[in-house]
């Protein structure tokens, strides 16, 4: 059995159980539950601490898991590798200090520096030729400057608010761009590619809708040019010669505005329809 570890908690939890079960797969029905088996897909699953997947999945004790990347670089374990970017749970790492004093990562060189992924931000230093005092803290990081335990801090970084509110203002590069990720033991368990493909079929539904419409056929170039899909629309022909029926994979996120430039257009009898899963 594929062996999977799933956080059991925390911002990633509930989209990664989503994920797995729009895959198919039978997952925890009681939030206690720490070990579900699925034997019609035969995979077990472990929900555990999103900071501990990487070094389940690192030392081959597990096949894969859904984490952060943020958290898979923290952990600094050797055998666990990224497969593949899952498009939730985006975040960004950013130094922040008190306003004025910093403006480079090399202004850091020897200062106090907390953080609560202090291997992620230990190894971007290190690719820098920065030495710093790291202070590993838990939470509340942007706190520490003030409270006098650090000078600068390494943190998650969406609006800039929370920061700003703290007394602190954003400085130098980023120092990542994280989000959930697929990620794998050194040696590639059976029933890996499968878990892979379900995921990916899971992410195109989750971005894309169909569309179907009726056309006067000799439109037919001046519609595909507003929705040209993804390989090719597929055009059928209708009773009256001069229509036909088309249907095509189109971003959900414009969805409305091609349908508002396809009925623009001359298309008529406009339907969207939601995709469950797909395999491309």
């Amino acid at each position: 059995m594929l062996r999977i570890a799933v956080p059991n908690k925390g911002s990633l939890a509930e989209t990664a159980s989503e994920m797995l079960s729009e895959a198919g797969y039978t997952g925890r029905r009681d939030p206690k539950d720490l070990h579900v088996i699925d034997p019609q897909n035969e995979v077990e699953f472990f929900y555990l601490r999103p900071k501990d997947i990487a070094t389940y999945v690192g030392s081959g004790a597990l096949d894969v898991g859904i984490t952060g990347r943020d958290l898979l670089l923290d952990a600094r374990m050797p055998g666990a590798r990224e497969i593949e970017a899952l498009g939730f749970g985006d975040s960004t790492f950013r130094f922040a200090g008190p306003p004025g004093r910093f403006s480079s990562v090399a202004d850091l060189e020897g200062v106090r520096v907390a953080t609560a992924y202090p291997g992620l931000v230990d190894g971007f230093l290190d690719d820098h030729g920065v030495a710093v005092d790291l202070v590993p803290l838990d939470g509340a990081v942007e706190s520490a400057v003030r409270l006098g335990v650090a000078d600068a801090v390494a943190d998650v970084v969406s609006t800039g608010t929370t920061l700003r509110q703290a007394g602190l203002e954003i400085f130098g590069p980023v120092i990542l761009e994280s989000e959930a990720v697929l990620i794998g033991a050194p040696d590639e368990a059976d029933g890996t590619q499968t878990l892979l493909r379900r995921l990916r079929g899971v992410m195109v539904a989750r971005r894309y809708v169909l569309i179907d419409y009726d056309l006067p056929a000799a439109l037919i170039d001046e519609a595909v040019a507003l929705a040209p899909g993804i390989e090719s629309p597929t055009i059928s022909p209708l009773r009256d010669p001069a229509w036909v029926a088309v249907r095509v994979m189109t971003p959900r996120q414009s969805a409305n505005q091609v349908m508002d430039a396809l009925y623009a257009l001359g298309a008529r009898a406009i339907l969207v329809t939601a995709i469950h899963n797909a395999r491309l």
